[in-house]
């Protein structure tokens, strides 16, 4: 079946929830698209019978596919395989509780028109306890002031990409809240649109305090990753000349001090300045080692990836020459149709 659009749901024990979110996604998509749809629910380890639901609604639905995973393993797993699984230009996510509203899958797909690679919803108007939005305003807040992306919500579920945006994403871990950061290291534009949140009515929330206690080290990963990630030396590097050239400060004071003819032998000074010293060159050794494995890296797969290239321009033969089998760029920067 010709894709254009596909619909990814990650779902954990939402069979109540599923049937009308599935009749809503149909109803906006088939008005959309016609038959150029597709939606995708993984079932991410339920054990409230989804499965055994999706087997019944793909037998009568030719537009609706069922992964299910071997267990529960989390949220960015459950998107990222679904996003892998998926065929259509463009890819929407959209959380299985029913919360997000498919109706605003339009809009988000309207900004895309408007030259975006990601727009995420922005929960204006969030329906969940107050504890969840402050801690929501909280995370957005500090996530902004690292990362440099300005946006108010970072992890509504509700999201559109462009096919090419949505599979050069590495999604794994507890990811999956730092989405539009990871698209724009990467260079991609992303935008957010306002989007309607609906109270929950089936089910549970699935939000603890753990994700308190894992939020701090996932942003970390994203900061490291979007700022070293190619120049690990440069981080690791810094910290070690920085301590060394402290530690040698302090030894040469003592060496001084020495020269004075005071005793130095048993001041906690010294062990301080050695310790500085050692642990300096260690983190430069480790910077070193960091770097060479990211050029072997980049030797393997290529020192420019494809994700990176956002428009290429051939000058000679007109666009509509077919080259390799028909895959060459127009001077748009876009593929000529079949």
């Amino acid at each position: 079946m010709s894709t254009g659009l596909s619909v990814v749901v990650p779902a954990l024990n939402e069979s109540a929830a599923l049937p009308a979110l599935l009749d809503e996604i149909a109803c906006v998509c088939g008005e959309y698209t016609g038959d150029g749809w597709e939606a995708i629910v993984v079932d991410d380890g339920s054990t409230d019978g989804s499965f055994e639901l999706m087997e019944r609604l793909t037998a009568s639905d030719p537009h609706l596919r069922a992964v299910r995973l071997r267990r529960n393993f989390g949220k960015s797993a459950a998107l990222s395989i679904g996003i892998a699984q998926s065929v259509g230009e463009r890819v929407v996510t959209i959380d299985g509780d029913g919360q997000d509203d498919p109706a605003d899958i339009p809009r988000l797909l309207a900004a895309l028109d408007d030259g975006v690679d990601l727009v995420s919803g922005w929960k204006r108007n969030r329906r969940d306890p107050f504890g969840r939005r402050l801690a929501s305003r909280v995370f957005n807040w500090v996530t902004a002031r690292l990362t440099g992306l300005r946006m108010h919500d970072m992890n509504c579920g509700l999201k559109a990409y462009r096919g090419e945006c949505a599979r050069s994403l590495e999604i794994y871990g507890e990811l999956h809240r730092y989405i539009p950061v990871l698209a724009d290291q990467q260079g991609w534009r992303v935008a957010e649109v306002p989007v309607n949140h609906r109270p929950r009515r089936h089910g549970r929330s699935r939000f603890g305090v753990e994700r308190y206690l894992r939020g701090p080290f996932d942003l970390l990963a994203v900061v490291f990753i979007g700022r070293y990630q190619y120049r690990p030396l440069h981080l690791f590097g810094g910290l070690g000349v920085g301590l060394t050239m402290i530690g040698a400060v302090i030894e040469l004071y003592l060496f001084a001090e020495k020269l004075a003819g005071n005793a130095i032998g048993g001041r906690p000074l010294l062990f301080l300045g050695l310790l500085l010293i050692v642990v300096g060159v260690q983190l430069l050794t480790f910077g070193l080692l960091a770097q060479m494995v990211v050029l072997n890296r980049r030797k393997i797969v290529g020192s420019v990836e494809p994700a990176q290239i956002e428009r290429v321009l051939d000058g000679g033969p007109p666009p509509s020459e077919e080259l390799n089998g028909g895959n060459r760029l127009s001077a748009t920067g876009t593929f000529p149709p079949a």
